[in-house]
């Protein structure tokens, strides 16, 4: 199965002037995501034990992802849907996404009921997030157009394989009976130790789960359904092109390590909009 936007734990993205994005599809919805909703669902009894405190980090930090303090965020803007495939600046044209004024956190959920599997596979992980949809109320197809489900697994367990599937997580779709999910696999990436899917050695354990997650987030954001949205076939999405490039970023809720993101409009990747 695919892993789209898939951050690896030790590969290196390319830098090229081949980097532009496109739109890989003319759809009105499922390009973008234009007013982000995040659903936080930490799955399974064993968040019980979270040594390294990424539960709380997680939740602070979209806490804070909105307004002026957000510099990050903009840089998604100048993205949109409702263009014609192959569209590469979107102008004033389309629906663009916008920057969030309040939190787009829009729920968390402790599904502490029972365990994890121990390694879950991506349908038991997309399963999960049909779950976190039905909990939450968007049960319609109209919700979830904007919500993405972050699967936030605990210490110790290994969804999809990881870490020895080579990726620090990924994001992807899933077709359920509440329409089209878009949902992260987030892995407890503090398991693999301090510096690990992150360009930063100076031992913050939380560095890499933070800078895995934004990475997913930035692709849901532009590539909502892939591969329908924002993507360069050769290099991959908004995230994969700029792994090389982190910034410690200071919002209201504290400060937080964001993975650069691939800006069309400056021609490189960029940590601020």
């Amino acid at each position: 199965a695919a892993h789209f936007g898939a951050k690896s734990i030790s590969a290196a993205a390319p830098h090229a002037n081949t980097n532009t994005l496109a739109v890989q599809s003319s759809a009105s919805t499922g390009v973008v995501s234009p007013h982000p909703k995040v659903f936080l669902v930490f799955w399974g009894s064993q968040w019980s034990h979270d040594p390294a405190a990424a539960a709380p980090a997680l939740q602070n930090f979209f806490r804070g992802l909105f307004g002026t303090a957000d510099t990050w965020g903009p840089i998604l803007d100048q993205y949109c849907e409702g263009v014609a495939k192959g569209t590469t600046n979107c102008g004033t044209k389309g629906i663009h996404v916008v920057h969030p004024t309040a939190s787009p956190l829009a729920g968390v959920w402790f599904d502490s009921a029972a365990n994890e599997p121990s390694n879950p596979s991506q349908a038991n992980i997309a399963a999960e997030a049909a779950k976190g949809a039905a909990h939450f109320g968007n049960t319609t197809q109209t919700p979830n157009y904007n919500a993405q489900y972050v699967i936030l697994s605990a210490t110790k367990t290994h969804p999809d394989g990881f870490p020895n599937s080579g990726f620090c997580g990924w994001h992807d779709f899933t077709s359920s009976s509440y329409g089209k999910l878009a949902y992260t696999n987030l892995p407890y990436v503090p398991d693999l130790g301090a510096g690990a899917c992150t360009t930063f050695t100076d031992g913050r354990l939380l560095s890499g789960i933070e800078s895995t997650e934004t990475h997913e987030y930035a692709e849901t954001v532009t590539d909502f359904w892939p591969v329908d949205g924002w993507n360069n076939n050769t290099n991959g999405e908004i995230g994969d092109e700029c792994v090389n490039l982190d910034a410690y970023v200071k919002l209201t809720t504290g400060t937080y390590d964001l993975q650069g993101l691939w800006s069309n409009s400056a021609n490189k990747c960029v940590t601020h909009g």
